[in-house]
């Protein structure tokens, strides 16, 4: 059923894929990807404008998810996604919101499940539309650059590029929260000593 609606959404190029990841943020559980994809190979050309398209359509649908979050809860996304899909993102978001969502964007794990906890969760919705823009960014684009220098013969690029954005992207996501921690520490620290300067005079 889901393969015939992708099938569908193909005859309408662009405008099936804006659809396709509009709704892909918000509960579809297939990723846009799949569909991003096929179009490339399609007209390689065209491959940059379909990723605009898609990343656009994300983050018009991500606010969408969000309040669905606020209004529902968690509990919905156990009763429409696979239950390690939920329980892999809660995890993540209670170790680290912004990390949860910069790597959920590019992950298997299908994006509605971010946007959704987002709102369950009451994580604040411009820290996810912030955080989803470099991810979905990442996501979207690196795609459409391989289709667009390499053309068709990209197609067999796709799956060692997700890869290589992961294994690469992970690592500096966590690099930079670490040093914004530290940075915030140091504020911090920075604050109190000034507010014991204060105390004391």
């Amino acid at each position: 059923m889901f393969q015939n609606f992708i099938d569908y959404l193909s005859e309408f190029g662009a405008l099936g894929l804006f659809i396709h990841s509009f709704i892909d943020a918000i509960i579809f559980p297939i990723p846009a990807l799949l569909l991003q994809i096929p179009l490339s190979l399609v007209n390689p050309s065209n491959a940059l404008w379909l990723a605009t398209v898609g990343f656009i359509a994300c983050l018009l649908g991500s606010p969408i998810g969000y309040y669905i979050g606020r209004a529902i809860g968690g509990t919905v996304l156990y009763k429409l996604l696979k239950k390690e899909w939920v329980d892999k993102a809660t995890d993540l978001f209670n170790k680290n919101g912004e990390a949860a969502i910069m790597i959920g964007s590019f992950t298997p794990i299908p994006f509605k499940v971010f946007t959704i906890l987002s709102g369950s969760l009451r994580f604040p919705l411009w820290k996810l539309l912030a955080y989803a823009a470099v991810g979905r960014a990442v996501k979207f684009y690196a795609v459409g650059a391989l289709f667009y220098i390499y053309g068709r013969s990209a197609a067999d690029m796709v799956g060692d590029v997700s890869l290589y954005i992961f294994a690469i992207g992970i690592p500096l996501i966590l690099l930079f929260l670490y040093l914004r921690k530290k940075n915030r520490q140091r504020k911090q620290q920075k604050s109190e000593v000034a507010d014991s300067a204060k105390d004391g005079s």
